[in-house]
């Protein structure tokens, strides 16, 4: 471990050069995108009319549509806190829905999970010795009662050791080896973005605005998963095969 942060430090000074100038880059980009600045796309676009937006939201962060009716914002330390609290579950709720929709797909298309509805998951690990087979892989499996204990160690190691590894900093990692460029948000490197999709800040800006916008659309996808299921008891999938196979029957206004 001693050697490989020694290593690191010897390479320290022409990284974090690289870091300011990808980073000013980044920041040209923005205030040239039409995404981002006074100019930027508002919520209530052209029915502002005498609409006053939040002089606070300025623009700077993707996704801002100055939209802000409660004026959480107004702060500059809780707006950097909620903003990263809502792109940190924007993040998971995208890779939620897609992860509650492939158990149900896989199936219905033959495929032996045990129990592919994600909401009925954690009952049935509870209540018998249903057995996992993620993926339809033998083998590939968390068995038995205790599985749910050996499924909350997996969700800790998967969700919170990248979690963790983002929030700590730039220089906390550097112990290990591992430099990060770019900040909390958009940490970078090869652990946080392999494909390397931040060097080119032009096309980085913008899909640092189609992140926040899918994010969202994601957070409420997850939240409709919910409550149809409360109402139907059935999963995503089905629910929307249901519907393409009978709009006029299987709808929000058959359960009200």
């Amino acid at each position: 471990g001693k050697k490989v942060a020694e290593g690191l430090e010897t390479q320290l000074p022409a990284l974090e050069k690289d870091a300011k100038v990808l980073a000013e880059k980044q920041a040209a980009a923005r205030s040239a995108s039409s995404w981002y600045g006074s100019e930027r796309p508002k919520w209530l676009g052209p029915l502002q009319g005498s609409y006053q937006y939040p002089e606070y939201l300025t623009g700077t962060v993707a996704g801002d549509y100055a939209f802000d009716p409660l004026r959480l914002a107004s702060d500059p330390a809780k707006f950097a806190r909620n903003y990263e609290c809502e792109l940190l579950h924007a993040r998971w709720a995208m890779l939620a829905v897609v992860g509650a929709l492939i158990p149900e797909a896989l199936a219905m298309g033959g495929v032996e999970l045990g129990e592919p509805i994600w909401w009925k998951v954690g009952y049935a690990k509870l209540s018998g010795d249903l057995t996992l087979n993620y993926a339809g892989i033998e083998g590939f499996r968390i068995a038995g009662k205790q599985g749910i204990w050996a499924i909350l160690a997996c969700q800790l190691v998967l969700m919170g050791g990248p979690e963790y590894a983002r929030y700590v900093g730039i220089k906390s990692l550097e112990p290990v080896g591992i430099f990060l460029p770019g900040n909390p948000n958009y940490p970078g490197s090869q652990l946080f973005d392999p494909l390397g999709f931040s060097n080119d800040a032009e096309k980085f800006a913008e899909q640092s605005v189609m992140e926040i916008k899918n994010g969202r659309i994601a957070m409420l996808a997850f939240l409709g998963y919910a409550v149809q299921a409360a109402v139907t008891r059935k999963g995503p999938l089905e629910n929307l095969l249901d519907f393409v196979a009978d709009p006029a029957q299987n709808n929000i206004f058959a359960y009200i």
